[in-house]
């Protein structure tokens, strides 16, 4: 006879899911919902996931309709399935394919619409009539193939998002082939759900494959996937990174991974402006310009080389200008890599129309439970504020309670406790403020890595902790993305940017390669007792708790 855990879910009619994970069908029902609702929280015992016009429109994408979703939801759904959701979802569903976007034989675009009504509403539409340039046979909307972004954008706005079957440009061919062995010696494959993330995201070349979002935890190798995907194009790529650092370590990744060899590779930074059949670029190069309304100085990169891919490294942080140009690069595939779709701008419906919809995601408890990222533990440790501290904390306006809680010198004591209880583990302490960083650096005689330091110093610093001889490292901001430290088991965070989930989700990443000896990752976040630094602490831990992860809170003098 079955019983309650049997059917774990609930669906209610505020578009909320909520999955029960004691009992024998969690693991299958959060697999079957995963793929058309997002993830909002997941502590213990009950996680809640969410159904929205955009998850709905994911999952359209990726081939489902509306029976497969209600068919899934009713195998493990405790009651009955509200109307209303069940409306919403064959409503939202069955918008995704009423717009299809092709190419005509002489080269013009052209929407077409599967009802004249929808037609006339769509041309009567102002967000829609800068781009349209004329309705043909009451069913097709005329497009210059160079708004195939912005009316991609203006129509998911409004409700009807296009499937694009237009079809990409090849690209220059460029040979590439993995190596079996790293040139460290050590046997390379991409893992199996490395793999699906490519084959979800080429499709075999087909149209309804070529762009769209691969989300992976920090640490499980996203590098790896999309080194996959121009592997499996064969095609001269476009790379754009976060910064400098990140960069050099795409260039290492390729080489150490591929034949492709050095002057086949080229860096375009601040510091080289090399084209070269794989071009790596960072994002702050692409949105340089000399005054705030001059013209971007380096978009012209855009259509500077052949490019059959372009890969956006950490495409959560893609710096709105960027959108700009991407809306012109429609006709090249994309792929674009995060370990969250979440964005502090909220323009996810952006990213969807002009990278692409979700094509792959695996949740981080999932690769931690098969050994693929480390087991971590997250502590927060609260520390009471000085007499004097809190004098000046009281006076002090909104941004300058934050600096002051951030930087309590009360700190250094505890990061001493925790140094000696990790004495001969390797340890990032990664901070907000340089002159907290450098007063930290002088107190424990460590090294330090701000954005100030040079490349060659940088990369002789974490050469030294990759290889032991430096088991301490002190480093600012730079830390949030692509330092590749895998030996790196403890990451003690002293200050943070306000409430940014993403930081806190980067920085626990730091230390989630999997270490050789099965460790236990411990990620330390020390925060002002009562103060406006616990309070953005709290909100910065948000998508780590909505993975799953606990933290343990523990006062100073627990430590």
């Amino acid at each position: 006879m079955s019983n309650a855990h049997d059917f774990p879910v609930i669906v209610q009619s505020d578009r909320s899911i909520l999955l029960e994970t004691d009992g024998p069908s969690f693991e299958d029902a959060r697999d079957a919902i995963a793929s058309f609702a997002e993830l909002v929280k997941s502590p213990e015992h009950i996680h809640t996931y969410s159904i929205t016009p955009l998850s709905l429109w994911n999952a359209a994408a990726t081939g489902m309709h509306a029976e497969m979703v209600t068919n899934r939801l009713a195998a493990f759904s405790r009651y009955e399935i509200p109307d209303n959701i069940a409306f919403e979802i064959k409503d939202y569903m069955s918008r995704y394919g009423r717009l299809k976007l092709y190419k005509l034989e002489d080269g013009q675009l052209v929407i077409e619409v599967d009802d004249p009504m929808l037609l006339v509403q769509l041309m009567n539409e102002p967000s829609i009539q800068q781009y349209a340039k004329k309705s043909v046979d009451g069913k097709k909307i005329l497009v210059d193939p160079g708004d195939r972004g912005n009316i991609k954008i203006a129509l998911i706005k409004i409700g009807f998002p296009v499937e694009d079957l237009a079809g990409y440009v090849s690209g220059a061919p460029l040979e590439l082939a993995f190596r079996e062995e790293t040139l460290t010696g050590k046997p390379f494959g991409l893992r199996k759900y490395q793999r699906k993330s490519v084959d979800a995201f080429y499709m075999r070349g087909s149209n309804h494959g070529g762009s769209g979002i691969v989300v992976l935890p920090c640490g499980a190798g996203k590098t790896c996937v999309g080194i996959g995907a121009i592997h499996a194009m064969q095609t001269q790529t476009l790379v754009l990174t976060t910064n400098t650092l990140a960069l050099r370590q795409w260039k290492n990744e390729l080489l150490d991974k591929t034949d492709l060899t050095e002057d086949q590779i080229g860096e375009y930074s601040g510091e080289s402006k090399e084209i070269r059949p794989i071009t790596i670029a960072t994002y702050q190069v692409l949105t340089y310009r000399k005054s705030k309304d001059s013209p971007f100085v380096h978009f012209g990169l855009f259509d500077q080389g052949n490019w059959g891919l372009v890969v956006y490294d950490e495409v959560h942080l893609l710096p709105a200008p960027v959108f700009r140009a991407t809306a012109s690069l429609q006709a090249r595939r994309r792929i674009g890599l995060t370990a969250t779709l979440v964005r502090e701008d909220a323009r996810e419906e952006d990213v969807f129309s002009l990278i692409g919809p979700k094509k792959y995601d695996v949740p981080w408890r999932v690769l931690e439970k098969q050994g693929w990222i480390a087991t971590a533990h997250c502590h927060e440790i609260r520390v009471p504020l000085s007499a004097e501290e809190r004098y000046s904390y009281a006076i002090a306006n909104k941004r300058g309670k934050f600096r002051i809680a951030s930087t309590n010198p009360e700190k250094i004591a505890v990061c001493r406790r925790l140094l000696k209880k990790h004495q001969g583990d390797n340890v990032l302490i990664i901070g907000q403020y340089l002159d907290q960083l450098k007063e930290f650096a002088d107190e424990l005689d460590a090294p330090i890595i701000t954005g100030k330091t040079g490349n060659k110093l940088r990369d002789e610093l974490y050469t030294a902790f990759r290889t032991g001889q430096i088991k301490l490292l002190i480093v600012s901001k730079v830390a949030n993305f692509a330092i590749d430290l895998p030996d790196a088991n403890i990451a003690i965070q002293i200050s943070g940017t306000f409430g940014s989930r993403q930081e806190e989700a980067q920085r626990l990443g730091r230390i989630l390669r999997p270490k050789s000896d099965e460790a236990i990752a411990h990620f330390y976040s020390i925060v002002s007792r009562d103060s406006s630094d616990q309070e953005f602490s709290i909100k910065r831990q948000l998508f780590l708790t909505e993975q799953g992860y606990k933290y343990n809170i523990m006062q100073a003098e627990e430590v």
